[in-house]
């Protein structure tokens, strides 16, 4: 039965891996992580600058809060060009993992590491923090949706260098962004326009890559079951006044897990 299981188990992580496009994070993360070619080719096409040479880029990057006790967040892909300029690209299905106060708060996060002790703030360098949405959240079914502050009484730009995007993920455009967002969409190598991006999905889901895929499915579909017990434990502590060990042991959770749920209460 434990071998059926297993067989199981790996067939199921088998499937969610063939069904996975640059819309799931953690595919999207390991083909930009790196790779300067495709991300160059992301940033020129949705912030319409030809000029980008980007320099280094890294997937699934946790920025911690300088505040104890504070929000730490792990960026998709965060990236710095020839000029110094900062880019974070997060990939969302959920309208609500874009909402736009996550927009200001991972921008802050990035602007709150650019400047090093005596650095005179004129020297903070621009930063873009670029959503691409499964969906059209803002529902006016344009593709891109760009946001700067403006001074309100003349309508002239606040140029402080911070720059929020939003990209439709559903605009089907017979344009450069509407046939990268086409590859998005892709589940098969073969089916992608763009040569850059169809090199990294065929790599992480048909050859050498693939059993690193497999391994993040896992271990986030671990990390899935543990913050469920986590949250029934939570619950009967609170709802129950039980202890913690007292509310494990009402759930029947294994020895192997305590210690790990110990740690997270």
């Amino acid at each position: 039965m434990a071998g059926e299981e297993i067989r199981q188990d790996n067939r199921t992580v088998e499937q969610i891996v063939d069904g996975m496009s640059l819309f799931d994070d953690d595919l999207m993360s390991m083909v930009f992580d790196g790779n300067i070619e495709a991300t160059e080719l992301l940033l020129k096409i949705i912030l319409k600058k030809d000029d980008i040479q980007v320099v280094s880029v890294v997937g699934q990057r946790e920025l911690q809060s300088p505040v104890v006790g504070g929000r730490d967040i792990r960026l998709d892909i965060l990236a710095k060009d020839s000029t110094g300029k900062h880019y974070n690209v997060e990939v969302q299905k959920k309208p609500e993992g874009a909402h736009i106060r996550r927009a200001r708060f991972n921008s802050s996060m990035m602007d709150s590491r650019m400047l090093k002790a005596g650095q005179e703030f004129s020297e903070l360098q621009d930063s873009y923090m670029v959503f691409i949405t499964q969906t059209d959240i803002f529902k006016r079914g344009i593709p891109i949706y760009t946001i700067n502050r403006h001074f309100e009484e003349t309508n002239e730009l606040f140029d402080d260098g911070s720059h929020i995007v939003y990209v439709n993920g559903n605009y089907k455009g017979d344009d450069t962004i509407g046939r990268l967002m086409h590859d998005f969409g892709c589940k098969e190598a073969r089916d992608m326009y763009y040569p850059e991006l169809a090199k990294g999905v065929r790599h992480f889901k048909e050859e050498g890559g693939r059993e690193r895929m497999c391994e993040a499915v896992e271990k986030y579909a671990e990390n899935v079951r543990l913050n469920s017990l986590l949250e029934s434990i939570r619950n009967l502590m609170e709802n129950m006044k039980l202890g913690a060990e007292q509310a494990m042991n009402v759930l029947g959770i294994e020895e192997q897990d305590r210690e790990i749920l110990q740690k997270r209460l």
